[in-house]
């Protein structure tokens, strides 16, 4: 679920096709995504031994450990975008603002918190050229949380 005021239309970032805009401003903080609808998670090694649920895996994001979700409706949230430098915290499925966000910004997060460990994306960043690798499990949740507690931590001064 969205929580936000937004809309969809052509990202700003070169070649990402569709982006996520925000219709109202979000302060830092405050929650953009929050998971809603999860029926179901899948095991890492389900998804790679199973034809059908390998040939879903370009919509899939990790939300624990080695659990991921498959979303072949493409739902909004899905037109997200990848930056390594973004505007958006992905934590355990929720998507924080990093700074107070205007109208017209465009969301992104880290896709290394979405990707399996080790597994480069199809694509590189369109900003730096980098590879867009998974970060283990453990990486993932101690830096996110670690980033919520700092942003959490600044807004409630």
């Amino acid at each position: 679920m969205i929580l936000p005021r937004y809309h969809i239309a052509d990202s700003a970032i070169h070649g990402a096709g569709k982006g996520l805009f925000l219709d109202e401003t979000v302060a830092a903080g405050r929650i953009i995504t929050a998971p809603d609808g999860i029926e179901q998670t899948f095991r890492h090694a389900d998804i790679t031994a199973s034809p059908e649920l390998s040939a879903q895996f370009h919509a899939s994001a990790r939300w624990f450990e080695d659990r991921y979700t498959l979303s072949p409706d493409w739902p909004d949230e899905c037109y997200i975008n990848h930056s390594f430098t973004p505007n958006g915290l992905w934590h355990l499925g929720f998507v924080f603002a990093l700074t107070e966000l205007p109208p017209g910004t465009e969301i992104t997060v880290d896709y290394r918190h979405l990707l399996p460990p080790d597994q480069a994306e199809d694509f590189v960043d369109s900003v730096t050229g980098e590879i867009i690798t998974g970060l283990s499990w453990q990486e993932s949740l101690a830096s996110s949380t670690h980033a919520l507690a700092e942003l959490l931590a600044a807004t409630h001064r």
